[in-house]
Parts: structure tokens; sequence; C-alpha cells
């Protein structure tokens, strides 16, 4: 029994010492340390609606012990507050129709990075049923453009880009393809990022099919090298770019249009294109005839036409125009790194034209008044090509190469007629008539090169460019005019006091060559700001050489020295910026100082003594640099930016002495002419409310003008007769040309559209209010006018039904000017336009379109037609399986009242104008339509990514 015990004893005490050897008894572990809380975070969360939608433009307030933060949710719905103090928090959330929400969170305070659950609004009003967000607003506002999504816009199949622009809000296009955004005129297209079809805009958005695009961008261009670097310098112009879907992007697409009619008018219109990728080879042209200097059914450039042919143009002396103008384009990806592109274009146009105006002049000597007509054939054609070379030499260095080259020659032919008769203090009564012909005949080829090249720091943001280029224009004249001048007595043309004859040949030479280098630098302060240099140098260099000659009764030539016109000038500027830039999430600014010092100098031959006069002069100024712009979010922004722009005197307004080359109008120089400047300040406000539909925008610019250059005109007394003095006095017209200053205008415009029932109602508001106030000069005394101009039109677009579109609208237009001299009138002109236009569709596969204007004019007496009412008309009928062959007619002008009258108004008078052009003509024919896609651009297996202008990466 004790051998039992012992041997169960030393049993646990030898298991108790293994057990010591293999397994380890527990340390005490004391408790994890709480991390400290975080001193910033960041908080974001998503705002969405009752049926899951997420809400765009909703304000979105923070609040705690020690925090007071606002922000707006972007176009995914989405807000994001950053360094957020304290986690502990308050959200109030509100957006239009919606009800406001307050809600209270207490969140982890050592998280650096907090995603709250999405947030629910619910509707305020029972209309918000109707609102469908996918989540991307049909209008964003970037930084220097506005971008339009095109699949918001719904149009018919078929369909070229123009129907899909005519739907977008503030975006207007007229019958000959002109194209404008919030009232700014559009002047460059682009596919894909790169220019199209040579920049015309009209070609573009007419023959491009609607359905290969994916958005619509209005972009500020400030040129390419502002592109490549960020730096940025003077105004920019507004062009188009059209970004293509991606399944789009690999295809071959053609559009043919052949109609003919009655007085000889035709329309034909071809467009192949081959796209692939970057790749872009395209043939479009158009052969036309028609008319001009007819009014447009829309009220001016921007109006709006009946579908078919467009019913020519509303611009130029009332006649008619034959145009053709076929372009070559052809853009590739050489390589990876290298691409070019490169457009040829030839176009003629023949012009015979009528006109026939009436109006008075009027000046601090007295009244006149006058009656004009004539008839002018003009001939024009000629040729221009580019080529651009871009290269990515490698991930610093980037050259540009771009050479171009035109050739234009054009004739003119006319025959002029005019009745002048004015009551002077001086000279009394004169009664001028002059019968005149001349024949032009003008060549000028131009040719040129830019070199762009861009070299990128290691370090991040700092970049250095340098642009240069070179361009020389020869233009060579040769005049042929034939005047006869007879002076009357009183206002009848029964008592003749002279008639002579004035027969001159005219050959003018003018040589022209212009040298351009630029040079910015970025040097990055920070990741939000950094230091901008430009610096530029223009110097253009001019020789002129005008010589005339005297055709006597014998027909013989005489040279008349005295009438000749020899001069050559430099003109040479300099202008160098120094800026600072801070950019941050909702806004950036510019802030800095450009020094412009120029010379201008030149040396003219002084007919009366044969000996060169030079001339010379230096000027110099200090202009500033700003601009500012703050964005609540992607769909509402404002922007205030300052333009100073520096004018220079031409050289012949600072020639020493008299330029009698027309003895009619008698140039005097002042060397002592200083340059113009103008300051500009320009505020523009954008803001696009996704859920509503509404589109809003405004624009105000104030512009003030020192040392303006200004024409002093007087009337100076000659003899009709220097042999016989009892026959009385002429006035010769004698320029001279002064600094004035007090000048400025006031513009504000601004645009409201409004999209209802899922954009079959588009309701669209567009005014502009402008005041001028101008100081003027007439024979040496100092005068002003003023002048208000007001313009409103409301223009709803309206789509009941997928067959049936029914545009109407009505605009006011009213200008009226003053002037404080004693013989000025007042002019007050009131149009009131009423226009309707739209398309019906019925059986499937039949068009009926039409358009009809009615104008109401107040303020215009005698001739024309001032209460025109125009009707066009047509009809179009589908055929095949695609529906894209389609036969077309269009009738215009049914009525034939498209007889108007304008009026111009200037400083120094009224100027009426008659159109009497033969606008009623009919058009017959057919359009096809053929595409063939094949998928999404690939390389190497793989779908290639896009850039933000829509250019593929490669």
């Amino acid at each position: 029994m004790k051998k039992t015990i012992f041997m169960a004893v030393m049993m646990m005490v030898s298991l108790q010492m293994f057990a010591q050897d293999q397994i380890r008894r527990p340390q005490t572990q004391t408790p994890a340390a709480v991390p400290p809380p975080l001193a910033l975070r960041e908080i974001s969360g998503v705002v969405k609606d009752a049926q899951g939608q997420t809400v765009i433009g909703a304000t979105v307030f923070l609040k705690s012990t020690k925090d007071s933060i606002k922000t707006a949710t972007n176009e995914d719905g989405i807000f994001v507050f950053r360094n957020v103090k304290m986690a502990t928090f308050v959200l109030t959330i509100s957006g239009v129709t919606y009800k406001s929400l307050v809600a209270r969170y207490k969140q982890n305070d050592a998280v650096k990075r907090i995603v709250l659950d999405p947030i629910t609004l619910k509707d305020e009003s029972t209309l918000l049923n109707e609102v469908k967000i996918n989540g991307t607003p049909s209008i964003v506002y970037k930084p220097d453009t506005v971008e339009y999504r095109a699949s918001d816009y719904k149009v018919r199949a078929n369909s070229t880009i123009d129907e899909v622009l005519k739907k977008m809000e503030g975006v207007e296009v007229g019958n000959d393809g002109s194209l404008s955004i919030q009232g700014q005129s559009v002047g460059k297209a682009k596919l894909n990022g790169k220019t199209f079809s040579g920049g015309d805009v009209a070609q573009a958005i007419q023959s491009l099919p609607a359905d290969i695009v994916d958005k619509i961008q209005f972009v500020d261009d400030y040129g390419d090298q502002a592109a490549r670097t960020g730096v940025k310098d003077g105004d920019p112009q507004k062009i188009l770019n059209i970004t293509t879907k991606a399944d789009k992007s690999v295809g071959t697409i053609g559009r043919i249009t052949a109609q003919a009619g009655n007085d000889d008018r035709y329309n034909g219109q071809l467009s192949i294109q081959r796209i692939n990728g970057n790749q872009q080879i395209s043939l479009i042209g158009r052969l036309q005839s028609t008319v001009t200097g007819v009014a447009s059914s829309g009220g001016g450039a921007t109006g709006r036409g009946a579908g078919g042919a467009t019913g020519g143009g509303g611009g130029g002396s009332p006649g008619t125009l034959r145009t053709g103008n076929p372009t070559f384009t052809y853009r590739d990806q050489w390589a990876p790194n290298l691409q070019v592109i490169s457009n040829y274009g030839y176009n003629f146009s023949d012009n015979n034209s009528v006109s026939n105006s009436y109006g008075q002049t009027y000046s601090t000597r007295g009244l006149g008044t006058f009656v004009r007509s004539g008839t002018n054939q003009a001939n024009s054609h000629g040729h221009n090509a580019s080529f651009e070379m871009d290269w990515d030499i490698d991930k610093q260095n980037y050259l540009q190469v771009t050479p171009t080259y035109s050739y234009t020659q054009s004739t003119s032919t006319g025959t002029n007629f005019s009745d002048n008769i004015n009551n002077f203090t001086k000279t009394g009564f004169e009664h001028q008539l002059n019968n005149s012909g001349s024949n032009n005949v003008t060549t000028t080829p131009t040719y040129g090169i830019t070199v762009l090249y861009q070299h990128i720091f290691t370090k991040p943001g700092r970049n250095i460019s340098i642009q240069s280029s070179i361009t020389k224009s020869n233009s060579q004249t040769d005049k042929d005019a034939n005047n006869r001048f007879r002076y009357y007595a009183d206002t009848t043309q029964n008592l003749l006091l002279k008639d002579s004859l004035v027969h001159l040949l005219n050959k003018q030479s003018s040589i022209n060559t212009t040298f351009r280098t630029s040079i910015t630098y970025a040097e990055p302060l920070s990741k939000a700001s950094r230091l901008e240099f430009n610096g530029q140098m223009r110097r253009s260099n001019n020789d002129n050489v005008a010589i005339s000659d005297t055709v006597l009764a014998n027909g013989q030539t005489q040279q008349l020295h005295r009438l000749d016109n020899i001069f050559n000038y430099d003109f040479t500027e300099y202008r160098a910026s120094l800026s600072y830039r801070f950019t941050a999430t909702k806004f950036n600014f510019l802030l800095g100082v450009a020094a412009v010092p120029s010379q201008l100098n030149g040396t003219k031959v002084n007919t009366g003594t044969g000996q060169d006069v030079s001339t010379a002069q230096s000027y110099y100024r200090t202009i500033p640099v700003f601009r500012f712009a703050y964005s609540w979010s992607s769909t509402e922004r404002i922007t205030l930016n300052y333009i100073g722009t520096n004018t220079e005197p031409q050289f012949q307004q600072i020639q020493p002495f008299a330029d009698r080359t027309d003895p009619n109008n008698v140039i005097v120089g002042n060397p002592t002419l200083k340059p113009s400047f103008s300051n500009s300040l320009d505020l523009v406000y954008n803001n696009y409310i996704a859920n509503s539909k509404l589109n809003f925008s405004a624009e105000i610019r104030g512009t003030t003008v020192s040392d303006q250059i200004t024409s002093d005109l007087s009337q100076i007394p000659t003899l009709i007769d220097l042999t016989n003095p009892k026959l009385g006095y002429k006035s010769t017209n004698q320029t001279n040309y002064v600094n004035l200053g007090g000048s400025h205008t006031v513009t504000g415009q601004y645009t409201i559209a409004k999209q209802l029932n899922d954009r079959r109602y588009n309701l669209n508001l567009i005014g502009s209010v402008s005041y001028g106030y101008n100081n003027a000069m007439s024979n040496d005394i100092l005068y002003h006018t003023t002048s208000w101009k007001f313009n409103e039109r409301f223009g709803p677009r309206i789509n009941p039904t997928d067959n049936i579109e029914f545009n109407p609208y009505i605009q006011y237009q009213l200008n009226r000017q003053f002037a404080n001299t004693t013989n000025a009138t007042g002019a007050s002109l009131q149009t009131t336009s009423l226009a309707v236009d739209g398309r019906m569709y019925f059986f499937k596969t039949w068009q009926i379109n039409y358009s009809a204007s009615k104008n109401f004019i107040k303020g215009i007496t005698g001739g024309g037609n001032q209460n025109p009412f125009v009707i066009n008309g047509g009809f179009e009928k589908e055929l095949g399986t695609k529906r894209n062959f389609v036969l077309t007619f269009s009738a215009f002008d049914l009525l034939h009242q498209n007889n108007f009258i304008q009026q111009t108004q200037s400083p120094t008078g009224i100027t009426n104008t008659i159109s009497s052009s033969k606008s009623r003509y009919f058009l017959f024919g057919f359009r096809l339509n053929l595409q063939q896609w094949s998928g999404r651009a690939s390389r190497n297996g793989r779908d290639m990514q896009r850039r933000g202008d829509g250019s593929f990466i490669y």
C-alpha cells in the first residue's frame, strides 16, 4: 500500500516537472491602450431621394462645437468634408423641392476617413415623381468648359449634330450653320480634341450624325501653348469639341444630299468619313446656288429654319450666290507618341448682288441726305492647307510643328450711283451725283509655320515652353475706277453746275511679314499654388505701294504722283507678365501684372516733295492681370475676369502729312497719337439645377476706354471748279485722328432654360441690354452719342409626341441712339418678330416641315417691306428598311415677301438698306445616310483609354 502511494506521488511530481518544461503559465497582460483622438478627419456620404436616385446639388451643412462647414453634393450625389475637427456633429441636408433633414452623428474620433450611410431625402412635392436622375447631370461646368451629355437630348434616327444642339439649353443654331452659346459666337470645330474639317463649324455640325456623339463641349480656347502649359493670356476663342461614343469609335459614315429647283437653284452635299480611334479620314463638300441678304426666319444669324435644305444666307447684299467648299482631313496616330493632322480645302464663291440704301448724315456743320444703289459681281476662289505634327519625344519633352499655306484670288466688277444733298453752315447748299464703275482683281498668297516646344521638369508642375511663328503674305491688287461727278444748283437735276469725268488706274502691293515668339514658365510653390511667367514678342513688317494713273480722253495714261501712297513700317510689341495662381477645391484665382512696351516706326514718301519722311513712336503700358472663379459644384460656378487691352494706332493714322489718294476723302495723320487702352470687367454666373432641369446663365461686362483713337471728320469747303469760282463750293471730307477719353459701355445678358416632362417641353428665355456712351469729334468740336439696345426673346420647343415638333417664339428688339450735336436727330428702331417652325411625322415614314415669320418694324420711313411675312415649307419621304434614303421637297418664301429693310446706326448718321432678293424658289431631291460600325477602339486586344477631350491614349 505504501509502495502504491509512493509511486503515485512520484508520477504526479514527474508530470508537474514535465509540464513546467513544456507549458509556460500565461503572464498577466495589461489592457491595450485606447488610441488618442485625431485632430482632423474626412467625412463623406451620398444623398439620395425616395426612389434611390442620387440628389445633385443638395446643400449639406456640418455643425459641431468646433466646426461650421457647408458644401454641396456633386454630379454623383456625393459630398465630402475635409479637415473636420470633431467626430460628433450635426448634419443639415436640404435640396430644391426636398424636405430638409437634420441628423446627429457620433463617430469614432480615431478614424481618419468616415463614410456615412446613405442619406435619403423625402420629396416635398409630388412633382418630383416625374424626375429621373441617373447620377450625372446633363450640363457640367468645368474650368473653361461647358459640357453637355448628348444622350439626354433625343432626336430622330439619321439626324445630324445640329439637331441635337438645337435642343441644348442656351445653344442657338442658325440656318447657315452658325453656332452660339449663351450669346457668344463659336468660331471653330474639333472632333475628339483635334481640328475637324479645317475648323468649319457648319460643316461639322451639318455632316456628322447625331448618334455618334457622347458629349458636346464648348471650350474657352487660349491656344495650343496654353492648353499644354496652363499659362493663359488674352481673350479666348469659343470652340466646339465633339466627343464620340466609345462604341462609335471605329466605323465609316457617309451622307449624300442632292437637290435641284427653279431659277438655277441647287444644293449638293457629300460627306464621307472613316473613324478608327485617333484616326480620322474625311471628305466633306458642299455645292450650292442660293440667295443672299434675305431675312432669316429666326430673326437673325441664329434663326431657326424648316427642315431640309437651308434657304440661303442671312448677310451680305441681296442677290444670288454660288458656292463650293470641299475639304479633306487626315488625322492619324503614326506611333504611340506621334500624331499628325492635315487639312486641305478649296473654296469658290460667285456672288451677283444689288444694293439700295438711303439715309442721313449729320455733323456740327449741318445735315445731309443720300440715296445709293449699285450692282456688283464678286468672284473668288482659294486654297488653304495645313499640317500639324504632335510628337511626345518622351515623358518630359513635347514638340509640335504646324506649317500652313493659303492662296486667294478675287475679282469684283460693279456699278454704283449716289445722290448726296447737304445743307452746311459755311458752304450752304450742295447737291452732288456720282456714277461709277469699277473692276478690281486681287491675289494673296500666304504661308507660315509655327513651332511649339515644351519641357516638363522632374518636379511636378514645373514646365517651360517656347512657341515661335512666322507668317508672310503678299497681296497684289489692280483697280480700274471710272467716276462721273455732276453738281447741281438745287434738289432737282435741272440746273447743272459742272460735269466731270475721273478715270483712275490703281496698282497696290502690300507685303506683310509677322514674327511672333512666346515663352512661358510655371514654378509650383505648393500643391495648390504656383508662379507663372509669360513673355511675348510680336514684330510686324509692312511694305505698301499704291500708284495711280489717270486715263486721258484720248485713252493714254498719265501717272498722278500726288495720289501715290508709298510707305513701309514696322510695329514691335513686347509683353511680359508675372502672375500668382492659386487653385483650391472650389475656387481658383490668378493675380499678376503685365508690362507692355511697343514701338511703331516707318517711312512714307511725301507726294508733295517727293522726299522720304520718317516717323517713330514708342509706347508703354502696365496692365493688371486678374481672374477669379468659384464653383459650388460641377453645375454651379461664378467667374470674374479683368481684361486690359492695348490697341496701337495704325501707321496711316500717325503719318505726318495729308494722304490725298482719294481726292474726296483726305486723311491727315497725327504723329503724337497714343495707343488706346480699354479696361473690361466681366462677371459670369452659371447654374444648372439638375433635378429641376433648369439652367440659368447671366453675364455682365463693363468697359471703359482711355486715349481712344477717334476720327475727327471735317467738311472742308473747296471750289467746284477752280477756274470758275461762281459755281460755288463743295465739301471735301477730311479725317484727322485724336485721342479722347470717357467712352464706356455696359452690357448684360441672360439665358433661362427649363426642361419639362422628360425634355419634351423646353422653355427658353434669352435677353440682353446694353448701354454705350461714346465721345466723338466733328469739325474739331467735341460731342458724344449714347445708345441703348434691348433684345428679349422667348422661344419654347415643344415635342408632345415623337411625331410632333412645334417651336414658336416671339422676339422684341429696340435700338435707340442720341447725339448732342446741334444738327443730330435721334433714332429709334423697334422690331417685333413672331415666328414658328417645326415638323410633323405621320405614317411612320412621312414628314412635313414648315417655318413662318412675321416682322413688325417701327422707326423707318420710306422704301422696303417693313412687315414681311415669310413662309417656308416642305415634305420628306423615308425609304428602305433603315429609312436612310429620303426623298425631299422644299419651298421657300411662298408669299414672296422676303424683301425687307435694315437700319444701321453710327455716330455720324443712319443708313437704311433695302433687300429685294428673288427669294421664292423650290428644291426637289434626295438624301442618303450610311453608317457601318465595328466596335470600340482597341490596341493589343484591350480597349483604349480616353482623355477628357475624347482623344484616345495609345
